[in-house]
């Protein structure tokens, strides 16, 4: 068969344009496919039940776990029941399994309605998982969304359930999780004479690790009881470093809705220990500070009774006066400057300042309330955790488990 010129470059251009369109829609498809899969998607660890469900095949099993715990859009409790994983019995930490109770709320041992799963408490009177507790138990996993500070009482929780499990000779395993306020460390290390379910580490206010890295510096370091560590696995975050910017899915307690409270967090929670209110019984909590005083400023907010969230917050039901710091673009690290600026307000200390005991539990030492009492600068007092913070630093870089890429101190 012979074609003419003309004939020939229409089949030729014809079979360019069939390789051209497959080639592009192959590569769509593949660019889609990255997207849609999160190849490069931070995974945390629960995320990834390939890494840890033949772990738990014939097990019996206890579970740390909240309202954080999820794989996708399912509870980790109701995955694994699913999965034939026996669980017999949950623990919750402060805020409860669902995550319902406010701060320092009583949380008590009940049932799951779903599973019908004893649920025992960690928060009150037991903090501490029990020989009987722990008795029928192979292996616990311990799958809760951190916020990277050291009065964050899931990591006290951490502490006590790595005791319980070193001291009866148990597994845990942890499914760590992104921390959103993991890419610095800052604040004084807390000092022994401070210890308390606020603080139960010796470890800066902003810890800069994941979960599973500070259970292997707890580990490490022999900060358990008697020194006794415990026999740990880590199913690691997938694609993350401590550069990494991240925002958890579910709110990891009711007042910490969303990633700039969680950022603010650090340096607005010593306003606990004031007359002034930093949102609580607001929608946005940790986000505003005000006092009812018309001067203090042009946005003005009224806390309220919020079951769930805030049952009686500071100045409930007065008009505050104050900052609105929703218009912060880029929120700054840990600082005492915002606590400096509103002392400055008053007339008195003591108007200000309601419980300096429990600023010094927050803080970790009671030095940094004298310097700033005695009107020194956030750069002079910041001089007085330096040292320390530098060999913190040094200490840290052993148990990281993620790249500490751009990681500023």
């Amino acid at each position: 068969m012979k074609f003419s010129k003309i004939t020939l470059n229409r089949v030729i251009n014809s079979a360019f344009d069939r390789i051209y369109f497959f080639s592009i829609s192959f590569l769509l498809l593949f660019f889609v496919s990255i997207q849609v899969n999160g190849s490069d998607r931070i995974l945390p660890g629960a995320d990834q039940p390939q890494e840890y469900l033949q772990l738990l095949k014939d097990k019996k099993l206890a579970l740390v776990v909240n309202q954080t715990s999820r794989i996708g859009d399912q509870h980790l409790v109701d995955f694994l029941v699913e999965n034939g994983i026996s669980i017999q019995r949950i623990f919750a930490p402060e805020h409860g399994f669902r995550g319902e109770a406010g701060a320092g709320e009583k949380v008590s041992n009940t049932q799951d309605s779903k599973t019908g799963i004893p649920i025992v408490s960690l928060y009150g009177k037991n903090r501490k998982p029990t020989v009987d507790q722990l008795e029928d138990i192979d292996l616990l996993i311990f799958d809760i969304q951190d916020v990277g500070c050291r009065f964050y009482t899931y990591i006290s929780t951490l502490h006590y359930v790595m005791e319980a499990c070193a001291e009866q000779h148990k597994r845990l395993l942890i499914l760590d999780r992104p921390n959103p306020n993991g890419d610095y460390f800052d604040g004084p290390l807390l000092q022994p004479a401070f210890t308390s379910f606020v603080g139960i580490d010796p470890i800066p206010v902003v810890h800069g690790c994941t979960i599973g890295e500070l259970a292997q510096m707890i580990n490490g370091e022999k900060w358990l009881n008697n020194g006794v560590q415990t026999e740990l696995k880590i199913i690691k975050i997938a694609n993350y470093t401590h550069a990494s910017s991240y925002e958890p899915l579910v709110k990891p307690s009711p007042n910490l809705p969303n990633l700039l409270s969680i950022r603010l967090y650090p340096s607005l929670c010593f306003f606990e220990a004031t007359s002034v209110s930093i949102g609580r019984g607001t929608q946005f909590p940790f986000q505003v500070i005000g006092y009812p005083n018309a001067t203090f400023g042009n946005f003005q907010f009224t806390p309220v009774s919020l079951p769930g969230m805030e049952l009686n917050p500071i100045q409930r039901d007065q008009i505050c006066f104050g900052d609105d710091l929703r218009e912060l673009v880029n929120p700054p690290h840990f600082t005492i400057s915002f606590f400096i600026n509103w002392l400055n307000k008053f007339k008195t200390s003591e108007e200000f300042i309601t419980r300096s005991q429990w600023f010094n539990k927050l803080m970790g030492n009671d030095l940094v309330l004298k310097l700033i009492l005695e009107g020194k600068s956030e750069a002079e007092i910041r001089k007085s955790w330096s040292e320390e913070l530098v060999r913190y630093g040094s200490m840290r870089k052993k148990y990281l488990l993620y790249p500490d890429t751009k990681l500023t101190e």
